[in-house]
């Protein structure tokens, strides 16, 4: 009797356990507006899921308004005669979305004779977007803290990775197999490719420079599939790098004076550990003076405004296979134009890589990107095929900068800056410390000091009097909150042009006027 009386009262210490959890706990709200429609997003966590769920919410919509604006959706296409298969070339007619917009105008006047202007309009973006484009996709390609959006299959709700929350699953769900397959071919159709049984496979990159991959079954088994990896659409700079602790100011100081000096450097790191946006950062520290040519696959480096800046995009071939730019072409056409600095967003090749290296050996200062987790594991992967440069070129490259991601908190930090020693092997000058969640100075410079030395003729002393200097203007970029990628390129531009006066300010620590 004791017995049962004893279970019975370790039931209701449990029970009373669950019930002291909340249901629903929730982690952040935050408002955009998608095409005029203002939207809410609450981010939660509740005791049935491990991971957690993310929740659109469109609040000036109700249950009935939206079974009206479906019926006006089906009496639209009915009207205009408008097809599935024809739906984007529609779209990008700006004549025909007019007259497609002007007909569901009419409709909401006619279902909705008491609305506001306003509420037309609202309606309207509404009904476009979920007439002409990806519906709901849309509003989360809208979303500024998304970087990518998952379709598995139409089994399953849409995942999306949150820049703060890491991956997350939504309320957001696709009606079958065939509404994902159509999705998957209006976006191919936007830049001339197409995805069908026979070509199951589609990787592209999408105006705005978002990249789409999909796929179809049954080559992925569980349903069709498409992962929208999307463009920031502000880029980043080195304010916004020292605000996130990404990268410590002695290291941004240093990396800007070998920059400035036209050191080659290469940004290795493993796949989303922020390569190209730190790209994007150091390419900032160029001076305005100098003619740059940037070499991408996707438009992803956004330079200020006032430079000498000339971005080239590959090409893929048509379904015939023809007319495809591939990157080396680009890379040899760029020697023609007399660059002072190529950007190349990622080397791959053994070809691509062997005019890179002539090109910073006859004098050119080149940035680029490589997938490699650490700076011994960079240069195993330039010697090694598929890549395979001689070990006697790597000296060209004079700096190699290593970015990482934690899976497990999504932080984004500076692994290692390092440099490469006359005979090939490399020296790590910092260090990331996971313990102490900083960069820490680990050796001392054996090669880039004597390089700086060599052919700018300062000595170590003014070498690291300007470094502090530099210092002191990201300290003041940081207090200002300055990360304006044009507003940085102005004050690294007044730097190299007028430094005198850009310290006054510093020192006084006051804005520049």
């Amino acid at each position: 009797m004791k017995k049962k009386e004893g279970k019975k009262r370790k039931k209701k210490v449990v029970s009373r356990q669950q019930a002291e959890e909340p249901e629903k706990r929730v982690l952040e709200t935050y408002e955009f507006n998608s095409d005029k429609i203002p939207v809410v997003i609450t981010i939660f966590k509740t005791r049935e899921k491990f991971v957690p769920s993310y929740e659109i919410s469109i609040s000036s919509i109700s249950k009935n308004t939206e079974i009206i604006l479906e019926r006006i959706r089906k009496e639209l296409i009915k009207e205009v005669n408008l097809g599935v298969s024809n739906i984007v070339n529609f779209k990008s007619s700006d004549v025909a979305q007019a007259r497609f917009e002007e007909t569901i105008r009419n409709l909401i006047k006619k279902y909705f004779p008491d609305a506001e202007a306003k509420t037309s309009e609202f309606l309207t973006a509404y009904l476009i977007q979920k007439s002409l484009g990806l519906g709901t996709i849309e509003i989360l390609d809208d979303d500024p803290y998304l970087e990518e959006i998952a379709i598995n299959s139409a089994n399953e709700p849409v995942w999306v990775y949150h820049k703060k929350h890491g991956w997350l699953e939504t309320n957001v769900t696709v009606s079958d197999e065939d509404q994902i397959k159509h999705y998957a071919a209006m976006l191919g159709r936007k830049i001339g490719r197409q995805i069908s049984v026979l070509e199951p496979l589609m990787d592209a990159n999408i105006e705005h420079g978002d990249r789409v991959n999909a796929t179809l079954n049954p080559i992925s088994s569980k349903g069709n599939t498409i992962t929208l990896r999307k463009h920031s659409s502000k880029p980043w700079t080195i304010t916004d790098f020292l605000k996130e602790n990404t990268i410590s100011i002695s290291a941004a100081a240093f990396i800007w004076h070998c920059i400035q000096y036209e050191l080659s450097t290469l940004i290795a790191g493993g796949t989303a550990s922020g390569k190209t946006s730190t790209l994007n950062v150091i390419t900032n520290f160029f001076p305005p003076n100098q003619r740059i040519l940037s070499i991408e696959d996707t438009r992803e480096i956004q330079l200020p405004k006032f430079l000498h800046w000339v971005p080239f995009v590959t090409r893929q071939p048509n379904t015939e296979g023809k007319g495809g730019i591939t990157m080396l072409d680009l890379v040899v056409n760029s020697l023609r134009m007399r660059p002072d600095r190529i950007i190349v967003g990622e080397i791959r090749r053994k070809k691509e890589a062997e005019i890179l290296f002539e090109a910073m050996h006859t004098g050119h200062s080149v940035c680029a990107t490589l997938h490699a987790n650490n700076t011994n594991e960079t240069i195993t992967r330039l010697t090694s095929p598929p890549i395979e440069v001689p070990k006697s070129m790597l000296p060209a490259i004079s700096l190699i900068v290593i970015q990482y991601r934690n899976r497990r908190t999504g932080l984004r930090r500076t692994f290692q800056v390092s440099e490469i020693l006359p005979d090939g092997s490399a020296n790590v000058l910092m260090q990331y410390s996971a313990a102490k969640d900083k960069l820490i100075e680990v050796n001392k410079s054996k090669a880039i000091l004597n390089t700086l030395e060599m052919y700018t003729g300062q000595s170590k002393a003014m070498i690291e009097k300007e470094i502090k200097e530099k210092e002191k203007i990201l300290k003041w970029l940081l207090h200002h909150n300055i990360s304006d990628v044009d507003e940085v390129g102005r004050v690294v531009a007044e730097f190299y042009t007028r430094k005198e006066n850009l310290l006054k300010h510093v020192n006084k620590n006051i804005p520049l006027k």
